[in-house]
């Protein structure tokens, strides 16, 4: 069974016409367990720690995060509004990257269908990102003496802005 996780049960709310495509999280996991449901395993992981977001984030900036404490500049900046569930459904996401990645090192292979919020940096969130779920997960298998160097290849669908050096 492939193991899926995913986080869009966590429902964020948006601006009318806002660009964001939440609802595309929400139509592939229905689209997957449609057509495939006797080959995956879905399931929705525990959210992230403040001790693995603190491995790629400043103390301070995911204090602001949680707390709502941030700038219209840094909420701009993002792109998506700032709300308590934002920041559950965040976590979520964050910790099913990295839940993907425990399970690919031991079965080879798994998915996160909500992950690759790769934009953030560490003391600010950036481009539809609030928190970098891929440097978070590659420094958390870091810790866990699950892996040394890691490559991240980028195929967003974008100019520019992509993964930034952490």
């Amino acid at each position: 069974m492939l193991p899926i996780y995913y986080s869009d049960i966590f429902p964020i709310a948006l601006p009318e016409g806002h660009p964001f495509p939440k609802d595309k999280y929400t139509l592939l996991r229905g689209r997957i367990g449609a057509h495939w449901a006797d080959r995956v395993r879905m399931e929705v992981p525990l959210p992230a720690s403040d001790e693995e977001i603190l491995r790629a984030h400043s103390s301070d900036y995911l204090q602001r995060f949680v707390s709502g404490d941030l700038s219209p500049r840094e909420i701009r900046r993002v792109g998506l509004p700032w709300s308590k569930p934002i920041v559950t459904r965040t976590r979520y996401a964050v910790s099913a990257t990295i839940a993907a990645c425990r399970a690919a090192l031991a079965q080879g292979v798994a998915v996160n269908l909500g992950g690759g919020t790769h934009h953030a940096f560490p003391n600010r969130g950036q481009g539809f990102c609030w928190l970098n779920d891929t440097v978070i997960a590659a420094r958390t298998m870091q810790a866990e003496k699950c892996a040394g160097k890691v490559l991240v290849v980028d195929c967003d669908v974008h100019q520019g802005d992509g993964r930034h050096d952490q």
